[in-house]
């Protein structure tokens, strides 16, 4: 679906108020719509490990299953944490006292259910040392240590064990037999506040790439796009944020993405000021029309830990 072209406004008081809202600020951060990628203020994004989204005919035996971690992703590149992005956190310097000069790829995590608690300890730029207190770093693999998944459990526990501070802790791994018993433990974790789960093949390599190699389970499916443009609202929304046109983002964010209308799920806050132009989102939908544009789409919250694009 291509980006339509630019809404014909009544002069009427409510669509003069959404000029005055939302159609200067579009044009102001346009330049920010043609941005191609997201972009580290730090410098080159770390080659992460990406998962695809698990179907059932997926051979079980062949993977770990572990929690998925609602929180933000930290990679430990040796001498300083950075977000997915690449952007430096800065942590307090107790927290990362005495880690390995060895690459850690893992969760910053507040706790189930946290996940708000969690960015905003991670964003502030002079670190809360009290919330900081609050956080752990669930380490869940090695980036650079040779042999498979199922060889770099044992040596991670080893790093962790080493390391001996509380708040760093190796995040548990376990086998399930069947599709069935997978989905037991779901509804378990899900029941308990938990997001999901995560399998990883145990006979796979660190790449830094998206593969099945590494698979997220949850009880629906959710994926991110980019804010292109806020499109005005009718009716009891008129003078507000109707919907946001919005462009998937990719594994690479080197293609350009589907384009379609998030319309449902924001808050009555939320549609008065809506997520920035050039911001990321995410969406939670139920599979995929032929022309690849996410299904029933609605919005969920928007991606503060990933940066947003920049003109």
């Amino acid at each position: 679906m291509m980006a339509p072209s630019h809404p014909s406004f009544t002069f009427s008081r409510a669509r003069s108020v959404f000029l005055r809202r939302f159609a200067l600020p579009a044009l102001l951060a346009g330049a920010a719509l043609l941005a191609p990628a997201l972009t580290a203020s730090a410098g080159t994004s770390p080659s992460l490990m990406l998962a695809n989204v698990y179907h059932p005919g997926i051979a079980l035996q062949d993977y770990w299953v572990s929690e998925k971690l609602d929180g933000v992703r930290g990679y430990w590149n040796g001498e300083k944490l950075l977000t997915r992005g690449g952007e430096r956190i800065a942590a307090p310097a107790w927290f990362t006292a005495g880690w390995p000069r060895q690459p850690l790829d893992g969760e910053l995590w507040a706790g189930r259910g946290q996940f708000s608690k969690a960015v905003s300890t991670v964003r502030q730029q002079s670190p809360d040392d009290a919330a900081w207190r609050a956080m752990r770093f669930m380490v869940f693999d090695l980036p650079t240590q040779a042999g498979t998944f199922s060889e770099r459990i044992p040596v991670l526990h080893g790093v962790v064990s080493r390391i001996d501070q509380p708040w760093v802790q190796a995040v548990a791994q376990s086998r399930v037999a069947s599709h069935a018993e997978l989905q037991r433990l779901l509804a378990k974790t899900v029941k308990l506040g938990g997001e999901g789960l995560m399998l990883h093949r145990g006979a796979s390599l660190y790449q830094g790439l998206r593969n099945d190699d590494l698979l997220k389970v949850k009880t629906h499916e959710d994926a991110e796009a980019r804010v292109l443009a806020h499109l005005p609202g009718q009716g009891k929304h008129a003078a507000a944020l109707g919907a946001l046109l919005v462009e998937t983002v990719g594994a690479d964010n080197s293609r350009p993405g589907k384009r379609f209308k998030l319309g449902t799920g924001f808050s009555d806050e939320q549609r008065r000021q809506p997520p920035p132009l050039g911001s990321i989102v995410t969406y939670r939908f139920r599979g995929l029309n032929d022309s690849g544009v996410p299904r029933f789409a609605s919005f969920l919250r928007v991606r503060e830990d990933m940066a947003p694009a920049r003109p």
